[in-house]
């Protein structure tokens, strides 16, 4: 199959030489190779300004990032055989490190395989596309899925907020088989059920499995308020390892139900309850009503989606830290996350440091975490590096 190419200016391949895989539409020549005769999602030849073949990216005229490298063969374009390798690449990564078949299959760039996220859940596999290459591919990648993990049934999740720049639709579909509402998984040892048709993303968040564990190390005989809990995945987690009481908080109604059910799936259901509200106003009731709390866990939804968002989303990590701070007991742990690419490590380490002389106490981090094996970071895309988990122990002063 012959493709269309794109010649890139003099010096703008230095990015891709360097490991990179994004295009951006000001670094393509366009007087030499038009990018208006393309459609999304077709996959085009990207050759250096001297003419040499780089590989094999699919387009998008419309956007910023207008381009992604899927093979560095340029006789190789992205299809089901390549699709099939890639996949039982990303597999035997996974199989290597988890002794059950609940984790992330495919982290898009980090896999190879941009704009494509693959959740699995034991025999069901959830997809996301995000990008026009990838929804071009879709029946492909179907096949590929089956053909390499045999699965029960695929549901396609595709209706994440970056489809939209794509120009694409949203919609949720079974590929194959029959989805129920919610799917069996198990992490760290404990059960859950996660809504994969209803709920957050592809239903659960595998990202944070370590820091979870690591927090089991420190739950026994502990009261612990796990703050925006979604489903449960930290609170349920440390009720499972002992902690004594567990409060979940959060703004959705139908995530505490799913808590509770998760709870008594591991025999922890009197030992753990829920606080529908407002995670700010929440704190600050709880505040009022002077409880205390040997672990805090705040893991929020990223306040920092652009740059332009920066200033006020460190306002807010600012303020929740601190709530979740004054409701920690005499030597207490705060679990402080942060899901925004855009907030540094460091950053979020002076953010804590500051906050916690704000409140005249003294802060010490006991450990430090980010993602799991199966959200491989990319060396060449810092933008696949995004999860910070802070253990710091919180001391009064003195």
């Amino acid at each position: 199959m012959s493709l269309p190419s794109i010649r890139l200016k003099p010096k703008a391949d230095r990015r891709l030489r360097g490991g990179h895989l994004w295009i951006y539409s000001n670094e393509v020549d366009i007087a030499a190779t038009p990018l208006k005769g393309l459609a999304p999602g077709e996959q085009v030849v990207v050759e250096q300004a001297g003419g040499k073949a780089l590989g094999v990216a699919y387009i998008n005229p419309n956007n910023l990032i207008c381009g992604r490298l899927v093979s560095r063969d340029s006789g190789q374009p992205l299809d089901r055989s390549l699709l099939v390798h890639r996949l039982n690449l990303a597999l035997s990564l996974r199989t290597r490190c988890f002794d059950k078949p609940c984790y992330r299959l495919v982290f898009g760039e980090s896999d190879g395989l941009p704009g494509l996220v693959v959740d699995r859940f034991f025999d069901v596999l959830v997809v996301q596309i995000s990008t026009a290459g990838m929804e071009r591919l879709k029946g492909e990648i179907v096949d590929a899925l089956n053909q390499v993990l045999r699965p029960a049934a695929i549901l396609l999740r595709n209706d994440g907020r970056m489809r939209a720049a794509e120009g694409l639709e949203s919609y949720v579909e079974a590929a194959l088989g029959e989805v129920p509402e919610t799917v069996p998984l198990e992490e760290n040892g404990v059960r859950f059920e996660a809504p994969v048709r209803e709920g957050q993303k592809t239903g659960w968040f595998y990202d944070h499995r370590m820091n979870r564990a690591r927090l089991q190390h420190y739950a026994k005989g502990k009261r612990v308020l796990d703050v925006f809990s979604y489903i449960g995945g930290w609170g349920v987690q440390a009720a499972a390892a002992g902690a004594e009481q567990v409060l979940c908080v959060d703004g959705s109604e139908t995530a505490l139900s799913r808590v509770q059910a998760n709870a008594a799936l591991n025999n922890a259901g009197d030992r753990v309850a829920t606080l529908h509200g407002d995670a700010f106003e929440a704190l600050r009731q709880l505040k009022a009503d002077n409880e205390r709390f040997d672990i805090v866990v705040v893991d929020p939804p990223a306040f920092i989606q652009k740059r332009k968002d920066i200033r006020n989303g460190e306002r807010a990590y600012d303020r929740i830290n601190q709530l979740a701070m004054r409701l920690l007991a005499r030597d207490g742990l705060l679990v402080s996350a942060s899901c925004s690419m855009h907030l540094g490590r460091d950053r979020l380490v002076d953010i804590l440091r500051a906050g916690s002389r704000q409140l005249d106490r003294q802060g010490q981090i006991l450990e430090q975490g980010h993602q799991g094996p199966d959200h491989p970071v990319h060396p060449a895309i810092p933008e696949t590096d995004y999860l910070k988990a802070m253990f710091m122990r919180v001391l009064a002063n003195g």
